[in-house]
């Protein structure tokens, strides 16, 4: 496979052609995935809807008809996911509640759509799910007939007249998929397609708040064309839908993508434009990148290796980092441009966890060179990136943030030799000089039960919105989900009472984030021990532990590693 068509991908810079290569390319892949599930299932009972190779003669004499938008459809979004899961069903390397049948009989629904979209005249048989039939691209209906979960009903076009079940497709009963549309964009909000989510089939689930969507969509789209336009014109050529999910709790947005779903981004309601214009961008790079991966090795499969990920609470594998990195390389490079107070915090906070994973992984033995090629492409644009001025409250803010997820992941996640924590324990017991060990980390999967962003959303909220202090000082925990008084404070500016909390934390429960807050509370009184606790924290914590914890003086413990730990920047 020639590398010239995408060579620009691999500095995070894609522009229309290297979309219209990838699209392509993923059109083979979808072609490839229809009969690889089609082969795969040949001797599987398919009623009572048709045998599937009459959906893929449906599909075939759709595209004789009228090629173009059957080649879109076949790119859409839940195309590929569909394909994917039910080739998984068929392989038995996933499994669902609901019959074979009804997953492999999707192949009519994709047919139908495609014999609408032609305006080919046919008859065949969907399935229904939970009371719908839903032809992907296009919309569903309802079909009042139906009992049970599962069943089929049948669709048909006739002189322009289409019907799924007793439902025409102009008439009630059908609901449209809606558009956001902006100023050379217009993709869909699909909020009823049951492979939407990307994973396992869910229900249909019409979204009340598809206006605010389509007026936040307009907007993010002016501010993404106006400030990183390269990238609006290469994702007006890749991105297809939208899929909504609930408002989540604000400035903790939830976004996905897939790498069998190209062109599609899961995201829950806004809290602004600018958000939506970063999500948009974030998700597109995993889509760019997850075709790109389709073409091309960046990385040897297998191996334990885990490896910090700054935008994540756990331990992520080799492939999911070069997907993050990628990712918020994207969202430095949109939010360089802003010049709100909190998207200056956005892009100083990003421009250095991007470069820190990269270096975390810049070593791996299993990249390939052209995922070494990935790394230093993307390390030699966001280099010169760290030297651009940044407004002052908003570069103190970010490497706040930095350095808090940094240490509260490794106090949950590294796990101390025990032989080197009773070492040390003995040698402060004995007021002889302790020194920290060298050597690899152990990583511990898991996930913290309080996310490790607590203390950066209480930081944006006061970015976006200083009036928020009374409210984030009376109920903390109300306003930001896992904030308490001590976070408070330590963010706005109270690090002596934030010190004092942390220190009784400590005394009274341990728990990873107070010795990561108490390590940025000595930070802000210039005290020499921040830096053990900022760098190393979970031996300081084990040692902590093994003293027997409550009456050990935190500070002090954390003092007499201080001469041995190199300044944290």
């Amino acid at each position: 496979m020639a590398l010239a068509p995408y060579r620009d991908l691999l500095s995070g810079a894609c522009g229309p052609d290297a979309v219209d290569a990838l699209r392509a390319a993923e059109r083979s892949w979808r072609l490839l995935l229809l009969r690889a599930l089609i082969d795969a299932a040949d001797d599987i009972p398919t009623a009572p809807l048709p045998a599937l190779d009459a959906g893929w003669q449906l599909l075939a004499r759709a595209w004789e008809a009228d090629p173009e938008p059957v080649e879109r459809l076949l790119l859409y979004p839940t195309v590929g996911t569909w394909a994917a899961y039910a080739l998984r069903r068929v392989r038995g390397s996933v499994t669902g509640d609901s019959p074979l049948w009804v997953e492999l009989g999707q192949l009519h629904a994709v047919a139908a759509s495609a014999a609408v979209l032609a305006g080919v005249d046919f008859r065949t048989r969907a399935p229904v799910r939970d009371g719908w039939v839903v032809l992907p691209g296009l919309g569903g209906a309802r079909v009042p007939e139906a009992e049970g979960r599962w069943g089929s009903a049948e669709v048909s076009a006739q002189a322009g007249t289409v019907r799924v079940g007793g439902v025409r497709r102009d008439g009630p009963g059908w609901v449209p998929l809606r558009e956001l549309r902006a100023e050379g964009c217009r993709i869909v909000l699909d909020d009823l397609d049951p492979f939407r989510g990307l994973r396992a089939p869910q229900p249909p689930q019409p979204v009340e708040s598809a206006d605010r969507y389509s007026a936040l969509f307009e907007e993010a789209w002016r501010l993404l064309a106006h400030d990183d336009p390269e990238t609006a014109r290469a994702a007006a050529k890749g991105l297809s839908a939208v899929v909504p999910r609930p408002r989540s709790e604000p400035y903790r947005p939830h976004s996905a993508s897939s790498g069998d779903a190209f062109g599609a981004v899961v995201a829950s309601e806004p809290d602004d434009a600018e958000q939506f214009a970063a999500t948009l961008v974030h998700e597109f790079q995993h889509n760019k990148l997850g075709a790109f991966m389709h073409l091309f090795t960046l990385y040897r499969d297998g191996g334990p290796e885990r490896f910090y990920a700054p935008w994540r609470d756990d331990p992520r594998p080799l492939g999911g980092l070069l997907q993050g990195v990628y990712a918020f390389f994207g969202v430095a490079r949109f939010y360089r441009r802003r010049q709100t107070p909190l998207g200056a915090f956005e892009f100083a906070l990003w421009r250095a966890q991007t470069l820190r994973a990269l270096h975390g992984i810049r070593e791996a033995h299993r990249l390939t060179d052209l995922g070494r090629e990935l790394i230093e492409e993307l390390t030699a644009r966001l280099t010169p990136w760290q030297d651009e001025p940044v407004l002052p409250q908003a570069l103190d803010a970010a490497r706040q943030a930095a350095a808090d997820h940094y240490a509260s992941w490794r106090a949950h996640h590294v796990e101390p030799d025990p032989h080197e924590v009773v070492r040390a324990a003995k040698a402060y017991a004995e007021d002889r000089p302790v020194r920290l060990p060298q050597g690899a980390d152990i990583i511990v999967p898991g996930s913290p039960r309080r996310g490790l962003d607590t203390r950066a959303v209480l930081l944006r909220r006061l970015l976006a919105d200083p009036g928020d202090l009374r409210a984030l000082r009376t109920e903390p925990g109300a306003v930001v989900e896992g904030a308490r008084p001590e976070d408070v404070a330590l963010v706005t500016g109270d690090a002596g009472w934030a010190r004092q909390r942390f220190e009784a934390r400590i005394s009274e429960e341990g728990g990873p984030e107070a010795w990561a807050g108490l390590g940025l509370a000595l930070r802000a009184q210039r005290h020499p021990a921040a830096d053990v606790l900022l760098t190393r924290p979970e031996f300081v914590m084990a040692v902590h532990a093994e003293l027997g914890g409550g009456s050990v003086d935190p500070v002090r413990l954390a003092s007499s590693f201080a001469a041995d730990t190199p300044s944290e920047r």
